[in-house]
């Protein structure tokens, strides 16, 4: 008669109760994090891309005395703003409440390690099986900037900066990696 010989379970045994620790493992949460982590990083991406106004302008001026640069009597060129107006309410927008807020320069730009942060305090939803964050600039004029405009004649065209489109693009290039990235983590943390 034929013997089967001698078979160990203990190792299948194990793997079952990973794979029922995984089961109970918080998908919804581990979907929640790398939503925000992604938002964060797309902030991150349209906050540089987004151009700051400049209100100065050249004139050219005459020294009346000898200084470092320049002997008395000579013309040289310099960049004035005599408005006192200061760029930054576009870029501002990405974070601030309202756009009062932007406007006034106190809705600061939040710096690169604050933006996870704040990304946090966005609300999530979850429709179907996706996870949606929204990402938005509250200036009025930001649609203009993104996408182009007339100009003010109705005779010319100003050609649109794209920032949140072209981040959109940086960000759905690297997103499967991201994911399988972020995936491999998950498992690996659930399987220890």
């Amino acid at each position: 008669m034929a013997k089967w010989g001698n078979c160990e379970f203990k190792e299948l045994k194990r793997f079952q109760e990973r794979l029922e620790k995984m089961s109970k493992a918080n998908l919804q949460k581990f979907c929640k994090e790398v939503s925000r982590e992604l938002a964060a990083r797309l902030l991150s991406k349209v906050i540089r891309r987004t151009p700051v106004g400049d209100y100065s302008h050249t004139i050219t001026v005459i020294a009346k005395r000898d200084g470092k640069k320049h002997k008395k009597g000579e013309k040289y060129t310099k960049r004035v703003n005599p408005s006192g107006k200061l760029g930054g309410t576009l870029r501002r927008g990405w974070t601030a409440k309202t756009q009062e807020e932007a406007e006034s320069g106190t809705g600061k730009t939040v710096s690169k390690d604050k933006i996870s942060s704040w990304v946090d305090a966005l609300p999530i939803k979850h429709i179907g099986n996706a996870y949606q964050i929204d990402v938005t600039n509250i200036v009025s004029y930001a649609s203009y900037v993104e996408n182009g405009h007339r100009t003010r004649g109705h005779n010319g065209w100003v050609e649109g900066k794209f920032m949140l489109t072209i981040s959109e693009k940086e960000i759905n290039t690297m997103l499967p990696k991201f994911i399988e990235q972020k995936l491999a983590e998950f498992i690996n943390e659930v399987f220890k």
